[in-house]
């Protein structure tokens, strides 16, 4: 981070607060709409977004156990489902900060899950935003490497160009779209992979 940079938790929390107050204007059927997120509502990725928020090493064990380590976010957004929409909201407003294990690496699970899951919901409603530039640098090199979003098998051996920031990564036949859509293609979400261009384009697809 260079001097005068926001922190990754400061973007995390304006991240979290742009959620929030989108969140606000939402309808009821808004709240049940599926996300991008299959299988998933917006209510349940917003529950998702909040679980790790109040949860230690061994909440983690805790929730591990419940549901195993392939099924831990399955089990955090089945126990915060059943608030309503409305103790959700206030909720995710107590906790514009991340704190628990969404605070760890210095806001970078935060930051990153919350600006994917952001899309999630924002596309799912046709309600599309530009993520802001300074997030969107931040997040982009830190999604390749990560081993709980899975890019790393999505991505081996393709040259990613974001076309309207500064951003690529990788070697060997280009995938080219906005930093937006390659953050969510590399996260799995097939809707804005379908959007992006380039011979490396059907290798990408075929591995979603």
């Amino acid at each position: 981070m260079s001097a005068g940079e926001p922190s990754l938790m400061d973007l995390a929390q304006q991240e979290r607060s742009d959620l929030a107050e989108f969140l606000a204007t939402l309808t009821p059927e808004d709240w049940r709409t599926e996300s991008l997120c299959a299988g998933w509502t917006v209510k349940d990725v917003v529950a998702h977004v909040i679980s790790y928020d109040t949860l230690g090493i061994a909440g983690l064990l805790k929730r591990f156990a419940k549901g195993r380590v392939v099924r831990a976010n399955e089990v955090g957004v089945a126990e915060y489902t059943t608030m309503s929409t409305d103790e959700l909201l206030a909720f995710f407003n107590q906790h514009l900060r991340p704190s628990g294990l969404t605070a760890g690496f210095g806001g970078m699970i935060g930051l990153v899950d919350g600006t994917i899951h952001h899309q999630d919901i924002r596309r799912a409603l046709s309600r599309p935003r530009i993520v802001p530039v300074e997030r969107l640098r931040r997040i982009l090199p830190l999604i390749p490497g990560n081993p709980r979003l899975g890019a790393g098998r999505r991505i081996r051996g393709l040259r990613l160009r974001a076309n309207d920031i500064d951003w690529q990564h990788g070697d060997g036949p280009d995938v080219t779209g906005t930093g937006e859509a390659l953050m969510l293609a590399m996260s799995g979400r097939r809707q804005a992979a379908e959007e992006l261009a380039g011979p490396g384009v059907g290798t990408l697809l075929s591995r979603l």
